[in-house]
């Protein structure tokens, strides 16, 4: 297939230096939910990208998990997008990292995320559609519901449906990649804040070139998408732990803001 899309030649400009988010030993351990001999866990914030970057060691949650703690590697378990807050397990050597992994693709670790999604949904609703690459996005990334992609499902929960937005649990039966992006998408109900899976795929090209403007925050609200791993459940893969990560400030200040939720409302989740 040709590298030309819809809307010009794929890969734009990269992220530009000055938007890089680096993550000092300091703040990473602030983040920390939990640490002991096997496991790193922490509450990663919405700007941090998991995976090691050109940009140095703490550019990336791994790079500044391998300074923090001093190992030469650290293993990615369950990786989260640059956008999306919460719950992050790292292992700290290969043993535990293969039990995890295994105990993913059997479907032995329960994850609950939390997101606000455009729109009023009103019951709880699975979506169990397949997913796969969306050739005639703009943005190489994107996957869509497609006949031929891979199986995947999804359920959406609705907590609080207010002023044309819900605040829903959403819980993965399965782990593609952008998921619950999609699926919201298909929903007709998108996340909140979502550049890629939003009103309009160009935004996030926009954001490459431009950095996030006012047009984006007109269009968008958020500066990031509204989607948050607060719990991972290891119990079934034979760990006993449920790790669970309070929402972060951003989008715990948009539930209150749009949607009027009270405090008694996001305690659980705050």
């Amino acid at each position: 297939m040709s590298d030309e899309r819809p809307y010009g030649p794929w890969p734009p400009r990269p992220f530009r230096a000055e938007r890089v988010t680096l993550i000092p030993p300091e703040e990473l351990e602030s983040w920390i939910i939990h640490e002991d001999e096997d496991l790193l866990v922490v509450n990663k914030s919405g700007e941090a990208v998991c995976h090691p970057s050109k940009f140095g060691p703490t550019s990336s949650l791994v790079g500044a998990a391998r300074v923090y703690t001093g190992l030469d590697l650290v293993h990615l378990v369950f990786r989260l997008d640059r956008e999306t807050s919460g719950v992050v397990v790292m292992a700290k050597h290969p043993a535990m990292a293969s039990r995890l992994q295994k105990a993913m693709q059997t479907r032995k670790v329960g994850k609950r995320y939390l997101a606000i999604l455009t729109g009023d949904l009103n019951e709880t609703t699975l979506v169990d559609q397949p997913l796969g690459p969306d050739h005639n996005s703009p943005v190489h990334v994107k996957d869509k519901v497609r006949d031929d992609g891979k199986p995947a499902s999804t359920v959406f929960t609705p907590l609080v449906t207010r002023n044309g937005f819900t605040f829903c649990e959403v819980h993965p039966r399965t782990g593609r990649k952008h998921q619950i992006r999609a699926h919201a998408a298909w929903l007709g109900h998108a996340v909140v804040g979502d550049k890629i899976y939003g009103p309009d795929a160009r935004y996030f090209l926009t954001f490459i070139e431009e950095g996030f403007t006012a047009e984006l925050q007109s269009a968008l609200l958020l500066r990031r998408q509204a989607l948050h791993c607060a719990e991972i459940d290891l119990r079934a893969a034979g760990v006993d732990h449920v790790f669970c990560a309070p929402l972060l400030p951003d989008v715990a200040d948009f539930a209150r803001g749009r949607l009027k939720m009270t405090t008694e409302e996001l305690n659980p989740w705050i």
